[in-house]
């Protein structure tokens, strides 16, 4: 657990640094490895996709790991299979309209680099604070609760995201 928290808080920390400390953020991106993937907001982008990629890969090293297989399966109920399918679905559509909203600029903190990101407030920033975040998390409970409940550990890493998304949704500028 101690090496899954260590690894999924890199994300959050990340959008932490670029979010509250822009200037030092574009410092690292134009003066380290990070300059390769050119400006703040693109390197914000690119990291997203490292950033999805390890925490999949997380997700599915727990469940292995648990099942005690290379190849987990599902462990839940239908009613389980259809409630984190449900779960999943609500969190991707959350997810995409925030994407179609804002933009990669918006998304990847564009207005903390003195870019022109415009106020939205139609769906679904019109029924939550936070819906990508929201919507992460909705994917990632919907995800274990497919592949792990009923069994005791399908709580564990979506707490500790929760946790995580959180802290993020409670520092976000």
């Amino acid at each position: 657990m101690l090496i899954c928290a260590l690894l999924l808080s890199f994300e959050r920390a990340t959008y932490y640094l670029a979010s509250q400390h822009p200037r030092l953020w574009r410092r690292l991106c134009l003066r380290s490895r990070l300059a390769l993937f050119s400006e703040p907001v693109k390197a914000l982008e690119n990291l997203f996709y490292g950033f999805k990629f390890l925490q999949l890969g997380v997700f599915w090293s727990w469940c292995s790991l648990m099942e005690h297989t290379l190849l987990p399966l599902p462990t839940a109920p239908v009613s389980g299979l259809f409630a984190g399918a449900g779960l999943i679905a609500l969190g991707q559509l959350l997810n995409f309209s925030v994407f179609r909203r804002l933009g990669n600029v918006g998304v990847f903190y564009g207005a903390q680099f003195d870019y022109s990101v415009p106020w939205v407030s139609g769906f679904p920033f019109s029924l939550f604070r936070h819906p990508q975040y929201l919507g992460a998390l909705l994917s990632i409970w919907g995800f274990f609760v497919v592949m792990r409940f009923p069994n005791i550990d399908w709580i564990y890493i979506p707490l500790l995201e929760t946790v995580y998304y959180a802290w993020g949704a409670y520092h976000e500028p």
